[in-house]
């Protein structure tokens, strides 16, 4: 075979954390804390926690195969590598729903956003503008768009943290509880069914954890850097939500002061810290939207490189490393021609398509360290049982609630890809008599 461009090994373990941050969105929290609030009786914080803790079981399973795969491919490549071909690609292609729509619901969003501003411009320019800004971003150098992401990432912790020195001025002059209490963590009236239903919602904001092992190729030592990387991803994303939305509470005891409790971010900034503060925070709103479509464009145009690569996609296009920048450049036009649909999609379309997707991925990854360490590699012994089937066996059925939860519409168009995918696989394999085709790192030496 000849020798192709590869991607290039330069980022440091915090430059993908920054990147998996980014993916997550910190300001998240924000947007979700009004229904939450009231799903859980005011103890947001405590869903978080209990929503980290269930998350963090499958950061553990994608750690593992990291270290065994240290490959761009994420889900893709565990399920393929550690169960089977045919079904390492329909894992694939069914992340691709999440990691493809999500550049296109930020640049839906950054729409939204900006018209509300500018109410007189076309909506189109602002997504063409977005799109053409990340795509740009996105071709030149991933090194270059992590530092971006990681300034970005700051800028949203400082607006939190300014948040945070806000709420604790109102709480001097009696708002909320008027002063520190515990009891948005817990008190006597609490109730263990309303914090899970909280959590389930609050999952999903844990969503990009995961992107980060779509960087292995470019991490420096990924065996070492990707598995802290997703383990620090989720665990210090947990931290900010938790402790922010701790402050929140204590600010909001309960829902009564929202007029739009299911959008009260706005809110929120206006009634801590006046209209001002509320400008600036609506301002770092739109930052937070640019890092999580930064990150999620990079994100799926790697999973693409490797798909193209064993040519289950074509390889001369998606396969195709640009010899300067060291980036997939095809797959990156490809992802912001893909995100200019938001000129035409609503919010609530668009959002219902990237849930299944990430679930899909998650539920496989836990059941690929089974198969993997446990049944092929029989690790069976007490540290192995814990190791290898017990803690992947929560983590999925940490994931089997969150599927038990979804959408009724991002459920059906979810199945409607996934049979897509299907019939391009009994295509690809003549109707599974021969396996998916499969990229061999030796045959390229």
């Amino acid at each position: 075979m000849e020798n192709k461009t590869q991607l290039k090994r330069s980022l440091k373990l915090w430059q993908v954390v920054m990147m998996g941050l980014a993916y997550m969105t910190p300001m998240v929290v924000f947007d979700t804390f009004g229904i939450v609030s009231d799903v859980t009786n005011g103890h947001v914080p405590t869903a978080y926690i209990v929503a980290l803790i269930g998350m963090l079981f499958t950061a553990v399973s994608y750690g593992k195969l990291v270290r065994v795969f240290p490959e761009a491919g994420s889900a893709y490549t565990y399920t393929q590598k550690a169960i089977s071909g045919h079904l390492g690609f329909l894992v694939g292609w069914s992340s691709l729903l999440d990691y493809l729509f999500l550049p296109m619901v930020n640049a839906l969003l950054t729409k939204i956003y900006l018209n509300a501003l500018f109410p007189n411009v076309p909506t189109w320019i602002w997504v063409v503008g977005f799109v053409g800004l990340v795509t740009f971003l996105n071709l030149r150098s991933i090194n270059m768009l992590a530092n971006f992401n990681t300034f970005f990432v700051l800028v949203q912790l400082v607006i939190m943290v300014v948040f945070i020195i806000l709420v604790v001025q109102g709480l001097h002059h009696g708002e909320g509880y008027g002063g520190f209490s515990i009891k948005p963590l817990f008190n006597a009236g609490m109730h263990f069914g309303t914090l899970v239903t909280g959590a389930t919602i609050l999952c999903f904001s844990f969503l990009g954890f995961d992107a980060v092992s779509t960087l292995s190729e470019e991490a420096i030592n990924p065996a070492k850097t990707i598995p802290k990387a997703i383990l620090y991803t989720a665990l210090w994303g947990g931290v900010i939500f938790t402790v922010t939305s701790f402050f929140i509470q204590l600010y909001y005891p309960d829902i009564s002061r929202f007029k739009h409790p299911d959008a009260a971010s706005p809110e929120i900034a206006l009634y801590v810290g006046g209209k001002l503060f509320q400008s600036i925070f609506l301002c770092i709103t739109f930052i937070n939207t640019l890092a999580s479509a930064l990150a999620s464009h990079a994100s799926v145009s790697r999973l693409l490189f490797v798909m193209g690569r064993d040519k289950v996609f074509p390889d001369k296009w998606f396969g195709f490393v640009h010899p300067k920048w060291k980036t997939p450049a095809f797959n990156v036009i490809f992802v912001g021609v893909i995100s200019l649909s938001a000129i035409f999609f609503n919010l609530v379309t668009a959002t219902s398509l990237i849930n299944f997707g990430a679930l899909m991925a998650f539920t496989f990854v836990n059941l690929s360290v089974i198969n993997h360490f446990f049944i092929r590699g029989k690790q069976r012994s007490f540290k192995g049982f814990f190791s290898y089937l017990l803690l992947p066996l929560i983590g999925a059925a940490s994931v089997a609630i969150l599927w038990f939860n979804i959408e009724k519409s991002s459920l059906i168009m979810g199945t409607v890809w996934f049979v897509v995918g299907l019939l391009y696989l009994i295509y690809l394999t003549k109707a599974f008599q021969i396996a998916p085709p499969k990229y061999e790192e030796e045959a390229a030496v």
